[in-house]
């Protein structure tokens, strides 16, 4: 019989709607049960593409006996930490402080108030490699919530205090500048795995962020070490496994250093900062290979994670049916030799096993292999590749696909609309401009409403209940705005202005700190306030970076000052902890080069306009808006007694209150959106 999930709209609740477990979704009615019973509550974080959920679900969340013992001692509440990161954010933080790591599954105890008192994540079934099993840390937690309900009552309210005590321990604030830059871009250089590209060691994650300043530092400065740990990090991430050989796309991580075996999710909100990397690095090199990846990246987006409405799906699970009944980890996508001669014949068989890297003994599980591009294969015929991919391509189709979590997150679609907009203005792509302009139709027909207001979630085109965080207005405004320099359509910078006014008034503090939860947001054990990246930009330095660009295109003086005043973390944290402040760092070189203003002004459909605007956003300086319209337009702040000279199209960039002459010549243009060095 279905438990209480079984109307819920996110994908990965329903994957628990059918559990023996009596499942509460996450709200005031289920610690009102709890406080009712006088019973702890068992919290279970997760999202439907996490691996380690799926198995913790199967043994214990499954299991007759384990079901009936919780549903006897516990009031148990699942959610998806992708519909509510805050509540994910708060506990996750606990989590980290008591045991010095954290991940998904999340398990937490609380008490009937929310406070938290014992933590973990996957916890197996039997106790195993040191790690304790599930029924043993439930009767232990049900022993001492009956034998030791003070201590833990002591125990919780201590742990509450010690995170408001971490608030806000950044350091002082301080105006990031040259200083800052070169700090950040040194303790980078230290921490460079210079033969294998990336930072740190295994498990290895794509430094989106991190590269986004590294592009913008070299265009700034022409730091030419920046741009190289850049671009050979690009390679070796494009070379190896956690890249799709064959559909594109990349997954969530590597488990190795060498980027080689992923664990095997697809995430939009990897793939869209991705793609626009790619995008960039193409921008500042012509680089063949970016240009490759960025598009089929992109592709990837259009043919896998798009949805009916126009929006796009958050990820593709990394399990699937291996053939046998059995979800296996990584099926779908992996090759043996033999594999590769039963669908390619023997010669292009042994062909494509050279080619990828297929071996007889494996790069991953039971002699399998995960497709890379290895270096030093020399010179290869470029049509035989593409035969191989193509027929490899098809036999994977005819493979069971792997579940896709079909939920539309607001802040993700908004990277993937300033992906799209920018990638398919660069590749003269139209169908990947307009896919960005069906999300952002989508955003502000389902999640959006008239007070500027965000809705985090949906779904097949209905809302979700959950409210939009910092995130979600800051990368949506960001996506609005890369829209509106694409596309010359005003209406997405005034929809941009209506979200970051909701930033001003709602999740800023009055010392310009900015706060993940709107002032009128459920109160949770603490609000939560974190300016460093994760999987994504932190909200708080994408929501300085569309401030930013904002004011550089309308001038507003608030929204200057706001991303300014945001920006003082980024220059405590630049030398500190420059992989984790990457978009913060990003913008501060935007604000450092200007940003500049690029305004264009011509007739719609005259060739001149074209090439002017296409060479505005090819500039590459860092954080550069553009405005394009006719003479007299009112769409822009920018165009405004912007004239023509003499009837031909003209272009006028100004940066720090300071204009060049207008000009139209292209050539002249791409010189004045260069940074003197």
């Amino acid at each position: 019989m279905p438990n209480r999930l079984a109307d819920a709209t996110s994908p990965y609740l329903l994957q628990h709607a059918d559990n023996p477990v009596d499942w509460w979704p996450w709200g005031r009615e289920a610690f009102e049960q709890a406080r009712k019973r006088g019973v702890p509550v068992l919290l279970s974080v997760g999202y439907s593409a996490c691996h380690w959920c799926h198995v913790m679900a199967h043994e214990s969340f499954e299991d007759e006996a384990t079901a009936a013992y919780l549903n006897e001692h516990f009031v148990a509440v699942k959610v998806d930490r992708e519909e509510r990161p805050d509540v994910d954010a708060v506990y996750m933080e606990a989590v980290q402080a008591a045991t010095g790591q954290g991940g998904w599954p999340m398990t937490v105890f609380l008490t009937p108030d929310g406070e938290p008192f014992y933590f973990g994540t996957y916890f197996p079934p039997q106790s195993r490699q040191g790690m304790p099993g599930f029924m043993d840390v439930l009767e232990g937690v049900v022993v001492a919530w009956r034998d030791r309900r003070e201590e833990i009552g002591d125990v919780a309210g201590r742990i509450v205090r010690d995170l408001a005590d971490r608030a806000g321990g950044y350091g002082a604030s301080v105006v990031p500048g040259d200083a800052e830059m070169s700090a950040a871009l040194l303790g980078l250089t230290r921490e460079y795995d210079a033969r294998r590209g990336g930072f740190g060691g295994a498990p290895k994650f794509p430094p989106s962020m991190a590269l986004e300043f590294l592009l913008r530092h070299h265009a700034r400065t022409g730091a030419e070490g920046a741009l190289q740990m850049a671009r050979d990090t690009c390679e070796a991430m494009a070379r190896g496994g956690i890249y799709d050989q064959l559909g594109g796309g990349f997954a969530r991580y590597s488990v190795d250093r060498d980027w080689c075996v992923p664990h095997f999710e697809k995430m939009l909100y990897d793939n869209a900062l991705l793609t626009r990397v790619y995008a960039h690095l193409w921008r500042a090199t012509g680089s063949d290979l970016a240009r490759r990846i960025a598009l089929e990246t992109a592709d990837f987006l259009l043919a896998e994670l798009a949805t009916e409405e126009g929006g796009f799906a958050s990820a593709l699970d990394a399990d699937s049916d291996d053939g046998s009944g059995a979800h296996a980890e990584g099926a779908y996508y992996v090759w043996t030799p033999a594999q590769l001669v039963a669908e390619l014949g023997e010669e292009d068989g042994e062909f494509a096993a050279d080619y990828f890297g297929v071996t007889q003994e494996g790069t991953f599980e039971e002699g399998a292999s995960v497709l890379q591009l290895p270096q030093g294969g020399g010179v290869v015929d470029a049509e035989r590749v593409a035969s191989v991919r193509d027929r490899l391509l098809a036999a994977r189709e005819r493979r069971h696909r792997p579940g896709r979590d079909d939920k539309v997150v607001a802040a993700w679609n908004g990277l993937a609309i300033a992906a799209l907009a920018e990638t398919g203005a660069y590749f003269d792509r139209t169908d990947l401009v307009q896919a960005a302009v069906d999300a952002a139709d989508l955003l502000v027909r389902v999640h959006l409403d008239g007070r500027g207001r965000l809705t985090r979630t949906s779904r097949d085109g209905v809302a979700g209940t959950n409210d939009g965080v910092l995130e979600d207005y800051a990368d949506v405004a960001e996506g609005f705005l890369a829209l509106a320099s694409v596309t010359g359509e005003g209406v997405w910078l005034d929809f941009a202005g209506l979200l970051l006014d909701s930033v001003l008034h709602h999740f800023t503090a009055d010392d310009g700190t900015l706060y993940d939860t709107a002032d009128d947001a459920e109160a949770l054990i603490r609000r939560p306030q974190d300016p460093t990246d994760n999987a994504t930009p932190s909200g708080w330095t994408a929501a300085a970076g569309a401030l930013l660009s904002y004011a550089a295109h309308t001038g507003a003086e608030p929204h200057r000052t706001a991303a300014e005043r945001a920006l003082g973390v980024v220059g405590a944290l630049a030398s500190r902890a420059p992989r984790f402040i990457g978009w913060g760092l990003a913008v501060a070189e935007a604000a450092l080069d200007g940003p500049r203003e690029v305004a264009v002004v011509g007739g719609t459909g005259d060739p001149l306009t074209a090439e002017l605007h296409r060479t505005a956003l090819l500039g590459g300086a860092p954080g550069a808006v553009v405005a394009v319209g006719e003479e007299g337009s009112t769409e822009f702040p920018l165009l405004h007694q912007r004239p023509t000279r003499g009837g031909r199209a003209a272009a006028y960039v100004c940066r720090h209150m300071v204009c060049d002459a207008p000009t139209s010549d292209p050539r002249a243009l791409r010189s004045q959106l260069r940074t003197p060095r």
